[in-house]
């Protein structure tokens, strides 16, 4: 395994440990940390077939830590985050809005998939169908967390899974932050992304 790839996977273990040591509710610890967990084990089987180049192994490492934060602490109970709501006298904890707009970061992940498996080329149909995969995944996570909220009777934990904080709109601001992050991860990586790319061969 390439160097930097096995020390972005050892800090990651590293934080997924951390957060795992008395979490504010472990039940609520697992519905944020499994999907991303999961995700760390196809990547790790599929690594030999399949080796994305290290700025996107970078952002999956990146979005993994923010989620494993997020779950130790839940989203809405960030410490620092929770200063600064204090400091600046906001009316909430801005972690999920944080996170939720460097999940953006994610297009150029799937930029990339797109690249490798499907007869798209760089340009404007390729920028626009990772913008729209990202806004899609961000629409189908709030449609998850909703339906958790039905299916365990507005229980504590799926409170702090959803992480409102009293915002009815809440989910909206999810994905438009989620949108705007991916069309400005398009817009600033993409000219990167291309040069990495070409340097391992994997377009022309």
């Amino acid at each position: 395994m390439n160097k930097i790839h096995s020390t972005l996977f050892i800090v990651v273990v590293i934080v997924l440990l951390w957060s795992a040591i008395r979490p504010a509710s472990y039940t609520s610890w697992l519905a944020e940390v499994g999907p991303a967990v999961v995700i760390m084990i196809i990547l790790l089987i599929t690594y030999s077939k399949f080796r994305f180049t290290t700025l996107s192994y970078c952002i999956i490492a990146f979005l993994s830590i923010l989620t494993f934060i997020g779950g130790h602490y839940t989203y809405a109970e960030v410490p620092f985050f929770n200063w600064l709501k204090e400091e600046f006298h906001l009316q909430r904890n801005h972690y999920d809005r944080f996170g939720h707009f460097f999940k953006g970061l994610i297009a150029i992940v799937f930029r990339e998939i797109l690249l490798h498996f499907t007869p798209l080329k760089q340009g404007a149909w390729l920028s626009t169908i990772s913008v729209s995969m990202v806004l899609a995944v961000a629409a189908l996570y709030e449609i998850i967390e909703w339906l958790s909220t039905k299916v365990t009777t507005q229980s504590k934990t799926s409170k702090d899974v959803l992480g409102m904080q009293g915002d009815k709109w809440d989910a909206q601001w999810d994905m438009a932050l989620a949108f705007l992050g991916a069309v400005l991860a398009t817009l600033l990586l993409s000219h990167l992304h291309n040069r990495i790319l070409q340097k391992r061969n994997r377009i022309k």
